[in-house]
């Protein structure tokens, strides 16, 4: 990206999309990306969400106003930046997260809304009444959590072959989809779960106090938009307590984490610019079918192995994407 388009996106808005029918008379569309944490983070998911919209023959920056609005993880931000973007008269609203996503939901019912959410259960929540026809105002990109649990678990038990407790860090702020769905896959491996609440990085410290108190054998740490930006924090928590743990974000493991295994990131930002470049072109959200994450990514670091003295089978190594050595 050349660093003329980067100050743009810093400064909050300069892509445009060509015009369709909602395009208004006075100017070009516009697409609001609302954000849950620092802006500088929703930087780099603009360029991946930019991919998508080139992907879908809308070249980037003279025909799309991309207008990014960061909460800074003040949930109290979320809805008067909403607001703010309603009031600008936005083409299409990209909420991250779920209590974004639901705010979005309930603010309009005539905006079109494409939701990035790995947190809940579209169907279950209401969100949608259909994963091929969702009906009303909104689709997007969620993530299967029953199907992700069981194998978290069996990563983890792989690596730890005496594993019998876990420590589960789970965001209460999000759907008890997660919980619910660990919960069920736990005792099917006969694995005992402790839920330990987490509300925001700021208790991290004193959650994995509480946690290790009780000394679990390892720690799984489940979605939240929150946890995927401060995955270093979380590393640097587990290591400094010993605790072999895995995480849905690759960053996790980057930093630190024994493991990782989750969607690409990057490749759901990619998909999520695609629908909207579809919406734009004049598809209805009702029409566009809820898309799942296509690829995912086991990520083992060596490292962190060695300072807890385990001993990764090979047959773990040979299935990750990257091994960090």
């Amino acid at each position: 990206m050349k660093r003329r388009e980067f100050v743009s996106l810093l400064c909050g808005a300069a892509f445009a999309l060509p015009r369709n029918a909602r395009a208004q008379a006075a100017g070009l569309p516009k697409v609001g990306f609302l954000y849950p944490g620092p802006g500088a983070v929703a930087n780099e998911r603009v360029t991946h969400l930019l991919e998508g919209l080139r992907g879908e023959g809308f070249n980037a920056p003279d025909r799309v106003t991309l207008v990014v609005r960061a909460v800074n993880g003040d949930p109290a931000r979320v809805g008067p930046l909403l607001s703010e973007l309603i009031a600008s008269k936005v083409d299409v609203l990209i909420p991250l997260g779920q209590t974004e996503s639901r705010a979005a939901r309930a603010a309009t019912t005539s905006i079109p809304i494409v939701m990035l959410d790995l947190e809940t259960d579209p169907i279950e929540s209401g969100l949608v009444t259909n994963l091929a026809h969702p009906g009303g105002n909104l689709t997007g990109v969620f993530l299967d959590f029953p199907e992700f649990s069981t194998t978290w678990l069996e990563l983890l038990k792989q690596a730890v072959p005496s594993l019998s407790s876990i420590a589960v860090l789970w965001d209460p702020s999000t759907s008890t989809v997660q919980t619910k769905a660990v919960v069920a896959a736990a005792q099917r491996l006969g694995v005992k779960t402790e839920i330990v609440e987490v509300k925001t990085s700021a208790e991290a410290g004193a959650v994995f106090e509480v946690a290790s108190a009780h000394k679990p054998d390892g720690v799984l740490l489940l979605s939240s938009p929150f946890m995927s930006i401060y995955s270093k924090q979380f590393a640097d928590l587990a290591l400094a307590h010993r605790l072999p743990a895995i995480s849905p974000f690759s960053a996790f493991a980057r930093a630190g984490g024994l493991m990782s295994y989750g969607p690409n990131l990057f490749d759901l930002f990619r998909e999520v610019g695609a629908m909207v470049g579809k919406v734009l072109k004049g598809t209805k959200p009702a029409d566009l079918p809820v898309e799942r994450p296509s690829r995912f990514e086991l990520i083992v670091n060596l490292q962190t192995a060695k300072a807890l003295n385990l001993d990764i089978p090979n047959g773990l190594l040979a299935r990750a994407d990257e091994v960090i050595e």
